[in-house]
């Protein structure tokens, strides 16, 4: 064999090798073995701790005592700490944004809406989705999150927190959208119409955003602008408790139509005859005869959208939704 076939020698250990299964017949060292009984041990202490503090752990109402609504670090100093792993510690951040407010929500007494969130005191809300997208300035959801939950909280700390994502992510026209969405609660409805017009001109943005524009420039205040906000939402988004959000406003909007019929109605019977009626069945022909559309229990009182009766308002010609009512009452 001449030098340029011959093989090259191996070490002693790598010749006298097993050719087969390589982990077969592989002996442990001792220092292998305390790993092994290292680590072990470990995750059985770990599992023991885990057990113990569930044991042990307090109320909701305890923890969010003994927790102060603190954050340690802000934006850049969390970023020079997450040692490159910025999109994991992102996430951290996120999944503690859902926790704060979780929790908040589960130790508030009384029914609350994710879009008015105002009674939580959410002290470090702002901060925590700032962190968030600090680290991962891509993070659309933590955006679409703020843009919904935020306002009530401090609006403009929402605001900021939407142009950032926008100077990040310019060719995002969901952003533009959210940003218009937060100025038309505000009804600041010309800069609302600017922001879906620039929404309108990103390429592959769809066609409803220029209708959206010209509506708040004309009618931004409208229930018809509403309600188009409000079905494209529930359209665009994925995020399920949005969905819910947008459903419940739509209800909501269609309840508010519904109570402007019925007044009409019971206007008509007083002009008619000279008193408001005290029942539902005084108006029941009236009522099935221009308001088709209406639902109606065994004692003719029309149901909301949510399937319970109207109620006529003792201290006029009014109505108002009843006690068990699941619809939306703050507009």
């Amino acid at each position: 064999m001449n030098a340029t076939t011959r093989k090259p020698e191996t070490p002693a250990d790598a010749r006298h090798a097993p050719q087969g299964d390589a982990g077969r017949g592989r002996r442990f060292k001792p220092r292998e073995f305390a790993l092994v009984a290292v680590v072990v041990c470990g995750l059985g202490v770990s599992a023991g701790l885990a057990r113990w503090f569930e044991l042990r752990r307090p109320s909701v109402a305890q923890q969010l005592a003994r927790t102060p609504d603190e954050l340690y670090l802000k934006p850049e100093q969390a970023r020079r700490l997450s040692l490159g792993f910025n999109a994991f510690v992102a996430d951290w951040y996120w999944m503690r944004t859902l926790q704060y407010v979780g929790r908040k929500v589960t130790a508030h007494e009384g029914a609350i809406q994710i879009d008015d969130l105002s009674a939580l005191n959410l002290k470090i809300l702002a901060p925590l989705l700032e962190n968030a997208t600090t680290l991962d300035p891509q993070f659309l959801a933590a955006y679409e999150y703020g843009a919904i939950v935020l306002p009530a909280v401090d609006v403009e700390a929402a605001v900021k927190l939407i142009r950032k994502g926008i100077a990040a992510n310019p060719r995002a026209w969901r952003l533009y959208s959210y940003l218009g969405y937060i100025y038309w609660q505000q009804n600041r409805f010309q800069e609302a119409s600017e922001a879906y017009a620039t929404a309108a001109r990103i390429p592959g943005a769809p066609a409803w955003l220029s209708s959206m524009s010209a509506q708040m420039a004309t009618k931004g205040g409208s229930r018809e602008t509403a309600r188009a906000i409000y079905q494209n939402m529930y359209r665009q988004t994925d995020d399920e408790q949005m969905k819910k959000l947008s459903r419940a406003r739509l209800l909501q909007l269609q309840s508010l139509d519904e109570m402007d019929t019925l007044r009409a109605l019971l206007e008509a019977h007083r002009a008619r005859t000279g008193s408001c009626p005290r029942e539902w069945r005084e108006v029941a022909p009236l009522l099935h005869q221009r308001a088709a559309r209406f639902q109606f229990d065994a004692s003719a009182a029309p149901l909301d959208p949510s399937g319970v009766p109207y109620v006529i308002k003792r201290d006029g010609c009014d109505v108002e939704l009843g006690e068990k009512s699941e619809i939306i009452r703050r507009y």
